[in-house]
């Protein structure tokens, strides 16, 4: 991906004016959504959850196991650093030694040998590892979804407009769809488009049907490349611009995720924009997804639906945030 990236940069991007009147026809049909919620929606189809719906998932829970569907953080983990973004960083602030050296509290050597005391901190772009993405990430021709523009609504500090705090903690059915299983292979093969076809089959293998209002999460088998970034950023699989649409404009889901890096698959299916999937979700349609996702274990234990729950940082009026989702399995 990072070679596929510097070309973009450097060849494909100045190129756009000059590709042909069907792709920027195409393009011209691309517009940011007006929300059905009202002129202040930030969130989206997560306007589709109620307290009924939250209800109603946590009441199908039928047993106590709880699936992690994170990532872990750590030095060297995959980035966006061809973009110029920062990797994770870890730093100590504090060690048991240290302390007894430094006396930075002040209260001498006596109670810092009784006392030990490990400080930490850490710095890292807000794509990293699980993380969703807000409504802000991916906007088209200056605007973001609900017609907000960096003019009225972008400060120094970040929006002031569908920010990661905004996001509510999300309660909701979820379904696994592993394409990974149904095509018998243990990842897909690189820069492979799940189309809307696989979907269905995958869904059909697994006798499971989606409802209007779930969160659905996406295997792909890239997650067993997570601890090598460079196999998991080069030419990922992902999914294709139709099999979205499928499962926005026919099948009503509220939110999307996959364990790859960036959901659709790279490099992009379309010469003129090179994140369709990305705009299509989140400035046309205000569906937010999560990356990076966790889904060995569920689909290891063939867990198909459960009862998603997901909180993520409320980082003022950033793009994205990371999240800490978990899984519990439910009855159908």
């Amino acid at each position: 991906m990072k070679k596929f990236i510097i070309e973009w940069i450097r060849i494909g991007m100045p190129l756009l004016i000059l590709f042909h009147e069907p792709a920027i026809a195409q393009n011209n049909k691309e517009q940011v959504g007006i929300s059905p919620w009202g002129p202040e929606d930030e969130i989206g189809t997560l306007n589709l959850m109620t307290d009924q719906s939250r209800l109603s998932v946590l009441g199908k829970i039928n047993n106590g196991k709880v699936y992690d569907l994170s990532t872990e953080y750590f030095v060297g983990m995959p980035s966006f650093h061809s973009l110029g973004d920062p990797g994770y960083q870890y730093w100590l602030t504090h060690t048991p030694h240290g302390t007894v050296i430094d006396n930075p509290n002040g209260l001498g050597e006596e109670m810092n040998q009784k006392v030990s005391y490990t400080g930490d901190a850490i710095s890292l772009y807000t794509h990293m590892g699980t993380h969703i993405d807000a409504l802000n990430h991916f906007g088209l021709h200056g605007k973001i979804w609900n017609g907000f523009t960096p003019e009225k609504h972008l400060g120094d500090k970040g929006w002031k407009k569908t920010g990661a705090e905004t996001i509510p903690p999300v309660i909701a059915r979820g379904v696994l769809i592993d394409i990974a299983a149904y095509k018998g292979v243990k990842n897909l093969t690189d820069n492979y488009r799940v189309t809307a076809a696989d979907l269905k089959g995958a869904l059909q293998k697994q006798k499971v049907k989606l409802h209007k209002g779930d969160v659905v999460l996406l295997r792909t088998g890239q997650m067993v490349h997570y601890s090598n970034a460079s196999a998991f950023l080069d030419n990922y699989p992902g999914i294709s611009l139709d099999a979205v649409k499928w499962l926005v404009e026919e099948q009503g889901i509220m939110l999307l995720g996959a364990d790859n890096l960036s959901f659709e698959a790279f490099p992009p299916e379309r010469k003129d924009n090179w994140v369709p999937v990305h705009t299509y979700l989140l400035a046309e349609k205000g569906v937010m997804f999560i990356e990076q996702i966790y889904l060995e274990d569920l689909a290891q234990d063939k867990v198909y639906s459960f009862a998603f729950i997901g909180a993520s940082m409320k980082l003022r009026g950033a793009s994205g945030a990371p999240m800490r989702p978990i899984a519990i399995p439910i009855s159908q």
